[in-house]
């Protein structure tokens, strides 16, 4: 007995090792997502590998617009295996909503949807009702004399916003407030004897005071719909307006609509929302983030350095002759792929690391701030170039990175080596983004 038992610990040893070591070129990575490990938070994310590989255009088709790839090294990092979707994103909306409401209500009217959180002061106990209560926000919209939405006029339109006969929340309203330590502002000021530590805080407020260079106004979350219409005024697209982000049909598709603002708020809001986890030698606590380009078109390289798209070979058709992503095929057709417009976020095969449509279906939105002129002064270990671009600064510093090509594109812009950009501010109905975070560590088992 106490042989087979020994027997069996060796075996999953060398399994669970197998799975730490497995290489680039081995299996999917789909295996592993029912690891701890490779799932922080129980997100389905994919674990993906330290490693190297070729960023940017080959010399032999770059142009004079972008500037020379180059050779550079990784480190691991969680990635989301699916693009946000509208159900994802839509619990960060009605968070916000939620608090905006109960903030507004305030606990001497609300007491239910408070908590009481005790301090000690000058070996005084005090005892504060200010924070949420989330276990108790079910009550917030309930109708009747034990809710709280006759108390919340202000947060529908009114007056001649309002249809009549329709009580809607105005999406003006929800915006979500955030602070954090801007690193760069940190490591440029840090031997100035005139700076603070306030100094380095970038905060995301109702009123921003002008004179206060770190202020920026809080995010609208709501995902701007009209982007149907505005990108493309010569179609039918009020569908698209109405249903996509709000009905259910639609829970599995990528969001859309969203700002390089809006991505990064939700990021911002998905640390605090698993914040109280302060994790463990399985599961460390982590703070999520868009990916830079140099990861994004590592991790859809999958290990390949020279790979030409996400999926192997370098042909969009696969075995069985069907289209292996969402996109605008060479005849100027778009339903060959089975889509018009943006399809489910696990349609098609995932690639060699387990993430789904990293080329085709949206666009995505990453950390990089756009600029040529950068590459040469980047490392050649974990390149960015970041800048966050204050309202009034010129649109040409409000450009961000995007990769992946997308529904509307030509197969061209679906490459892992291609990379366009989008103002920042600028909403469209062909950009998503999914989430990347830091592996804490290094593993070299």
């Amino acid at each position: 007995m106490r042989k087979s038992y020994l027997r069996g610990f060796i075996a999953t040893a060398i399994f669970l090792s197998s799975i730490i070591t497995v290489s680039h070129a081995q299996s999917r990575w789909v295996r592993v997502k029912k690891n701890k490990v490779y799932s922080p938070h129980n997100r389905d994310m994919a674990s993906i590998p330290a490693g190297q590989t070729f960023i940017g255009l080959p010399v032999e088709i770059m142009d004079t617009l972008r500037a020379p790839g180059r050779m550079v090294s990784i480190s691991a990092f969680f990635m989301d295996r699916t693009e946000i979707s509208n159900e994802q994103y839509r619990e960060f909306v009605h968070w916000v909503r939620d608090s905006v409401a109960i903030t507004m209500l305030g606990p001497t009217v609300a007491p239910n949807l408070f908590k009481p959180v005790s301090t000690t002061k000058g070996g005084a106990t005090l005892t504060s009702q200010r924070q949420i209560n989330w276990k108790n926000r079910k009550l917030l919209w309930r109708n009747g004399s034990k809710g709280y939405a006759d108390k919340l006029a202000n947060m529908y339109y009114t007056g001649d916003d309002a249809l009549l006969g329709k009580k809607e929340i105005d999406i003006r309203k929800i915006r979500y407030s955030f602070i954090f330590i801007n690193m760069d502002l940190a490591a440029a000021g840090r031997n100035d004897p005139n700076k603070n530590r306030r100094d380095f805080i970038q905060s995301y407020v109702d009123n921003p005071d002008p004179s206060k260079a770190n202020e920026f106004p809080s995010i609208k979350v709501y995902p701007d719909t009209l982007a149907w219409k505005v990108d493309y005024g010569y179609s039918e697209n009020d569908p698209m307006v109405k249903d996509y982000f709000n009905n259910p049909a639609f829970n599995d598709f990528p969001v859309v609509g969203v700002t390089w603002e809006q991505a990064n708020a939700y990021c911002m809001w998905l640390t605090r929302k698993y914040a109280g986890n302060r994790g463990s030698r399985k599961q460390p606590k982590l703070e999520f983030r868009l990916p830079t380009v140099a990861e994004f078109e590592y991790a859809a390289k999958a290990g390949e350095q020279d790979a030409k798209y996400p999926w192997d070979g370098d042909l969009l058709n696969g075995d069985k002759g069907h289209l292996l992503a969402n996109f605008k095929n060479d005849a100027g057709i778009y339903t060959p792929d089975y889509g018009l417009f943006p399809v489910n976020v696990r349609s098609y095969s995932p690639n060699n690391f387990g993430l789904y449509n990293m080329s085709g279906n949206v666009s995505e939105w990453t950390a990089t701030a756009y600029n040529p002129s950068s590459v040469g002064l980047l490392n050649d270990f974990n390149p960015n170039f970041t800048y966050a671009a204050k309202p009034t600064d010129s649109k040409y510093l409000k450009r961000k990175v995007v990769k992946g090509g997308s529904w509307k594109d030509i197969a061209y812009f679906l490459q892992n080596s291609v990379s366009t950009y989008e103002f920042q501010d600028q909403p469209r109905s062909y950009i998503g983004f999914r989430c990347v975070a830091s592996y804490p560590g290094t593993n070299i088992k």
